[in-house]
């Protein structure tokens, strides 16, 4: 099992590059320094999310990055992985598995009813990893965004 870190403002040094490469790996078009100020509140106990160090602490392989809400529906909290992240060197070697599996164990121990995600339509070997690890697509529903 790799380790799973819930990091602190400690840790932002060694995961802004990580969001950062994450972002540009998926074409996000995120300004300079967006990373750190989007990262911050989380790191200094938001209750809005958390994020989890993949890896060594001191060297972090990838992150997963956790945004909380509460669903009528569900009955109460839920979260959304609002990130996840492998470094590509060391992908499919079920890092990522691990940390949704360790994360989801962590957030229902807290009380969290509902865990969800959203993955590219296009992406089939994505949709098949998220199946693996228990998430099922909600029939005649799509996430959709409004950018504020």
């Amino acid at each position: 099992m790799n380790a799973l870190h819930l990091a602190t403002l400690d840790d932002l040094d060694k995961l802004e590059p990580l969001v950062t490469a994450f972002h540009s790996e998926q074409g996000f078009d995120t300004a300079e320094g967006h990373a750190a100020q989007a990262i911050a509140p989380l790191l200094e106990g938001s209750p809005h999310g958390a994020i989890w160090l993949i890896g060594p602490r001191r060297a972090p392989v990838g992150y997963i990055a956790i945004t909380f809400g509460w669903s009528l529906e569900f009955g109460g909290l839920d979260a959304i992985v609002d990130e996840l992240y492998i470094r590509p060197a060391v992908r499919r070697r079920g890092m990522g598995f691990e940390a949704l599996n360790g994360v989801s164990r962590a957030l229902k121990e807290a009380g969290v009813r509902a865990l969800h995600l959203e993955a590219r339509r296009s992406d089939a070997r994505l949709q098949e990893f998220y199946r693996r690890a228990r998430f099922v697509p909600r029939d005649d529903y799509m996430f959709m965004s409004r950018v504020l």
